[in-house]
């Protein structure tokens, strides 16, 4: 890809979500139950996702320095680990404000260790984990292949904590709030909410994709400074 191009879908990648942001506060009406806190959702799922995938091109990497043994499969798969926390961190802290203005706004409690919540914070805590092995281990390969082994158990525990313990135990997290019923439902019912939300979906992506390409550059920077 030439750099003319790679300009071009950078700016268009800034315009889109700026569009977008536009869009969720101008153009998406309020939802019924919720009002303006509604469109939390257009960016709290997208940066959930993203960390995701994150943690999965991390432990795909994981995978490839094991069999391959080469150090730029241990640098693609920290910067990825690397970018998913920091898409963890965001999702936390839009999650976050949507438990206060919605489980405690009379309590006026910001952290309720709802299962949703406590599943976050151990995922935030089992990739700081990742990170603090990094910096722990001096000799390049060793800590290569103990990342690698790391990543791979530790998006064992992704689904888990993301999607199965919140749907198993009681939640505070409304179950049926992108297309239930009742007033916290229905949040991606609304078309121009949706329309907005596949847009935020494919910006968010980009980003990761953006950061994650810049991260890497750096590392190899890095690694060749004597």
């Amino acid at each position: 890809m030439s750099e003319n191009t790679t300009k071009a879908l950078k700016i268009a990648l800034l315009v889109g979500q700026g569009l977008i942001l536009v869009g969720a506060y101008l153009w998406v009406p309020p939802h019924a139950g919720l009002g303006n806190l509604g469109r939390i959702a257009i960016f709290h799922i997208p940066t959930a996702w993203v960390a995701t995938l994150a943690f999965l091109v991390a432990m795909v990497y994981g995978i490839q320095y094991l069999r391959t043994r080469r150090l730029d499969n241990d640098l693609r798969s920290a910067a990825s680990a690397e970018i998913g926390l920091l898409f963890t961190i965001l999702a936390t802290i839009s999650g976050t404000i949507f438990g206060r203005f919605t489980w405690g706004l009379q309590s006026g409690i910001w952290w309720n260790w709802d299962p949703r919540e406590t599943a976050i914070f151990v995922l935030l805590l089992i990739y700081g984990a990742y990170f603090a092995l990094r910096s722990a281990v001096a000799d390049e390969e060793r800590r290569a292949s103990l990342s690698a082994v790391y990543s791979i158990l530790a998006f064992v525990t992704v689904p888990f904590l993301i999607f199965v313990i919140p749907r198993v135990m009681f939640s505070l997290h409304p179950e049926n709030a992108l297309a239930g019923e009742g007033a916290t439902a229905g949040i991606l019912r609304n078309s121009r909410t949706m329309i907005v939300f596949l847009a935020s979906l494919v910006s968010t992506t980009g980003i990761y994709i953006w950061a994650y390409s810049l991260r890497l550059r750096l590392g190899q920077l890095e690694r060749r400074r004597p």
